[in-house]
């Protein structure tokens, strides 16, 4: 039964990653790729505060299936990054490959560990 989660949190945070992408991107006229760096932080966020709640004993394993490996896992997206940032680096465009890099490094784990101190916050 625990595979039933993953897939129902997978449902939400694919089309997610997609609608976020697209309404991020669209916004900026540039070749930066806002839309997956945006979802992959939010996705950091949200697994740091699962993570936070997790270890304060606020979230099951089931709602750890259900949002850290369904949506999160759907969510964000390492094969697009690696794919864009190469793109940008064979584009020409090696300081916005760089810089995504740095970024996203930099930007995800703060996400993360702000999660984590929003869950202590939250349950400790």
């Amino acid at each position: 039964m625990n595979w039933l989660l993953v897939i129902a949190g997978g449902m939400v945070g694919a089309p997610l990653r997609y609608l976020t992408d697209r309404a991020v991107q669209t916004r900026h006229d540039t070749v930066f790729p806002w839309g997956t760096f945006t979802a992959n932080v939010v996705g950091c966020l949200i697994l740091g505060t699962l993570t936070g709640a997790a270890s304060a004993g606020a979230a099951s394993s089931h709602v750890q299936l259900l949002l850290g490996t369904g949506l999160c896992g759907a969510l964000t997206t390492y094969s697009t990054f690696s794919y864009e940032t190469l793109r940008l680096a064979e584009d020409g465009a090696r300081f916005y490959a760089a810089v995504n890099v740095i970024a996203s490094v930099v930007a995800g784990l703060g996400a993360a560990f702000v999660g984590v101190s929003i869950a202590q916050a939250l349950w400790a």
